[in-house]
């Protein structure tokens, strides 16, 4: 009988506590409420979902860019919420984010177009919509992460000028 008293405790404190190697996948709250957290999540899920319309529509050909997105989308949502970027700093996040952001949204944009005028199931125009709704997204990161490029340029600047006068 105490047997089972043990072992119904264990089984609870095992299903109230979160498993530690199970959490350090899953991204933080904080990152979630982020506004670089809630833009990544839509790139991905926007990726994601444009794919799968592409695969089921006759613009199948179209299918690489959205996987693609998806997973340097879903590679930049993983190291941001992990925090890789604070690890490796050889890379310069911001920019290559920004580069990212950018051919991304001017690629989406030219295989929307394409996609719902060149074809006329509807899992195409889906993802054609989808698409522009990126394209979107993509745009607004882009222009926040130009505008903290900026900043931090900026501080730069302001720093080496007074390092150069002393």
């Amino acid at each position: 009988r105490s047997s089972d008293l043990h072992s119904s405790v264990v089984m609870e404190d095992a299903e109230a506590t979160p498993q530690p190697a199970l959490q350090g996948l899953l991204p933080s709250r904080e990152f979630l409420s982020s506004r670089k957290g809630q833009l990544l999540l839509a790139e991905v899920v926007l990726s994601f979902t444009t794919f799968i319309c592409y695969v089921a529509s006759f613009a199948v050909a179209f299918m690489t860019v959205p996987l693609l997105e998806f997973l340097l989308a879903l590679f930049y949502f993983y190291a941001y919420s992990s925090k890789l970027n604070e690890k490796f700093k050889g890379i310069h996040w911001p920019v290559s984010d920004f580069v990212r952001c950018v051919t991304a949204a001017i690629i989406y944009f030219a295989i929307s177009i394409a996609a719902v005028s060149k074809y006329y199931d509807g899992a195409s125009k889906a993802a054609g919509v989808f698409g522009f709704i990126a394209v979107v997204v993509y745009a607004i990161d882009f222009y926040i992460t130009f505008n903290d490029l900026t900043k931090v340029m900026k501080q730069r600047d302001s720093s080496d000028a007074t390092d150069r006068k002393s």
